[in-house]
């Protein structure tokens, strides 16, 4: 068989280390009840080990040359189901209605192209049918970003936490893909936390806030806000003082629940 030439427009870099592929599905908690959501599978190496274990296994793969490879590796395969499509431009809400998600507390796993990663978290945190948790493979720093903790807070690390409990797992460095890529890896789990998900409007304004709190990066969190909501700079400092907060306090500083308490008292 002609070798696969990867194409690095798709950000593809295939994982090759088994002993990762298994850490990847403990992590995961998969059991013979789960159905699982890969995105981009690639030539089907984690997908092989994920028909192991789960009730079903749904792969979405975009670059065509790949579906003959999956379909003839899967071809008897009961539980594995190859689709071809971009997941950016595929309606969620039909895919999960067509395969029932909606009805069980289904899983994403995968290996994401890291240029859209970002955009592939988004979609599946703001759709309606959230899955149960994701376990993502991603680049090093962008783990780093997601799961931070006070003090290194960034608007994306922010945002993400408002709807999952975001734990780092573990690194896998570069020399484990191929082709080789330019920086390190780490696996991340996201656990949908419903709590922090509340009313339209409430989630509007919180995601407001945090925008604008993060709006300038070298000005304080009262500037900020004072700027953004024409708010005086006496009313803003005394609100953070009486969230706990001094009135030099910055934006990375905060978590969530500070961002949900600031956030509803700017509203009131």
């Amino acid at each position: 068989m002609e070798k696969f030439t990867h194409k690095k427009s798709l950000g593809q870099n295939f994982l090759k280390n088994d002993t990762i592929i298994k850490k990847i599905i403990d992590i995961a908690n998969i059991t013979s009840d789960d159905v699982i959501l890969e995105i981009g599978p690639g030539e089907g190496v984690l997908t092989q080990d994920l028909a192991k274990h789960a009730k079903r296994v749904i792969s979405i793969e975009l670059d065509d040359r790949l579906i003959p490879i999956l379909q003839d590796r899967f071809h008897s395969h009961k539980n594995v189901e190859i689709i071809h499509g971009d997941i950016l431009h595929m309606d969620v809400n039909t895919i999960i209605a067509n395969h029932k998600l909606s009805t069980i507390n289904y899983k994403i796993v995968a290996n994401i192209p890291y240029y859209i990663t970002a955009p592939i978290i988004r979609l599946f945190l703001e759709c309606d049918n959230r899955p149960q948790e994701l376990v993502l493979m991603v680049q090093k720093e962008v783990a780093e970003r997601l799961s931070a903790k006070k003090g290194h807070m960034s608007v994306l690390g922010i945002c993400v936490q408002y709807y999952a409990d975001v734990s780092y797992e573990f690194t896998v460095p570069r020399i484990e893909f191929d082709p080789v890529p330019k920086v390190d890896s780490a696996i991340i789990k996201l656990k949908i936390n419903n709590k922090n998900i509340q009313n339209e409007n409430e989630r509007n304004q919180f995601f407001r806030t945090v925008k604008i709190g993060f709006s300038a990066k070298r000005k304080t969190l009262s500037n900020n806000i004072s700027n953004g909501f024409h708010k005086t700079k006496d009313f803003v400092e005394l609100l953070l003082i009486q969230n706990g907060f001094t009135k030099n306090v910055r934006a990375q500083e905060l978590g969530v629940d500070d961002w949900k308490n600031i956030a509803r008292d700017l509203h009131k």
